[in-house]
């Protein structure tokens, strides 16, 4: 490799593509696990500082590589629940954020794929700002490597692809980044610990089942009629709920895990007696379990259209939706809205301008 090579970004390179690298400057492969182990066990972005190096290799990755995908621009803490909201610059001067979420037993960061989103769902703050790109893998990982570095490594329990965009159209470097997540030589992550989220691709859903990495897989579903989705999720015209249904059968038989349903609650629109008898139906057809998630406000974005007529299901409400689900032994979590009051609840992450 001489001067006038590309500089590479070394945050996002799998171990075998690190180590590939290193042949490709002429240095032993094992440097890369050295050096994979230094970014994401120690946190370590200073090639100075990499101190088993030798210094001729230190320079050399001076000039050939570097380790800055994204820029940490500013912090948020929620006063009323200790979330933790991020918000990061790309190297082109987009915008994107990321969450920690505290709960009792687990710290989760709930991390981004995209800039926007395209798919438009109607309840979603990011389809309300439009979409630029896809994130490279770089800048996928490198929210957890700078969340981590700022918050503490050791804090953070968990990953959920539930930030901004949809995973599986950025797929390739979806799957890249989880090749780095659960690599044996990344240590205090687990592939049970880390949950995919997506509004429902079936191929790409079958495609992630055959990847071998067996990560946890969450439907952001919301109504189990084609119908009432078509209108709060207009990719299910693309994708009607059959075709998703036999997919996450697909997954949850093929990686022996079970599927999160995410359950959005919306005034007069999913949370009927109909409704609680379809995802009853739902539930027997695989393993799984339902998130039922409080509606929480995307005002601050100033949404228009069906967006802007939206209305959260009283709390008395979905009591008694989930309590008729428990019954009938339908594995329920009412998710707490965290974050609210900075925007970073679920839903909530978006940046006004991403032109």
């Amino acid at each position: 490799m001489n001067s006038s090579s590309k500089i590479i970004e070394l945050k996002g390179l799998t171990r075998e593509r690190m180590r590939e690298f290193f042949s490709s400057i002429d240095e032993k492969p094992f440097r890369g696990d050295q050096v994979f182990n230094w970014i994401y066990n120690h946190l370590e972005f200073d090639f100075d500082r990499m101190l088993n190096l030798p210094k001729s290799l230190r320079e050399k990755l001076n000039i050939y590589s570097q380790l800055n995908s994204l820029k940490l621009e500013t912090t948020q803490n929620s006063l009323s629940t200790g979330t933790k909201k991020y918000l990061f610059n790309t190297s082109d001067n987009r915008k994107i954020e990321s969450v920690v979420i505290p709960e009792k037993n687990r710290k989760t960061l709930c991390i981004s794929t995209q800039v926007g989103c395209p798919l438009d769902c109607k309840f979603c703050a990011t389809g309300v700002m439009g979409y630029k790109r896809n994130l490279t893998t770089g800048e996928i990982v490198d929210q957890y490597l700078l969340a981590a570095k700022e918050y503490g490594k050791e804090n953070i329990t968990n990953i959920v692809y539930m930030g901004m965009g949809e995973p599986l159209i950025n797929f390739e470097n979806t799957i890249e980044s989880l090749k780095i997540f659960t690599d044996e030589l990344n240590k205090g992550l687990s592939r049970n610990r880390i949950t995919v989220s997506t509004a429902g691709i079936p191929d790409k859903i079958r495609m992630l089942a055959d990847s071998g990495l067996r990560v946890k897989l969450a439907l952001s579903l919301h109504s189990c009629f084609d119908e009432r989705r078509d209108i709060i999720m207009p990719i299910n015209k693309k994708y009607p709920l059959k075709d998703v249904f036999e997919a996450c059968k697909y997954y949850s038989h093929k990686t022996k895990t079970r599927i999160t349903f995410e359950y959005t609650m919306l005034k007069n629109i999913n949370d009927r007696q109909e409704d609680v008898e379809a995802l009853i139906r739902l539930s027997r057809q695989m393993p799984s379990k339902v998130n039922v998630i409080p509606f929480n406000s995307i005002k601050h974005m100033n949404p228009e259209g069906i967006s802007a007529e939206l209305e959260p299901t009283g709390m008395s409400r979905i009591l008694e939706f989930v309590d008729k689900l428990r019954t009938e032994n339908v594995t329920v979590m009412i998710r707490d809205t965290q974050g609210d009051d900075i925007s970073a609840a679920c839903g909530q992450l978006a940046v006004k301008s991403i032109a």
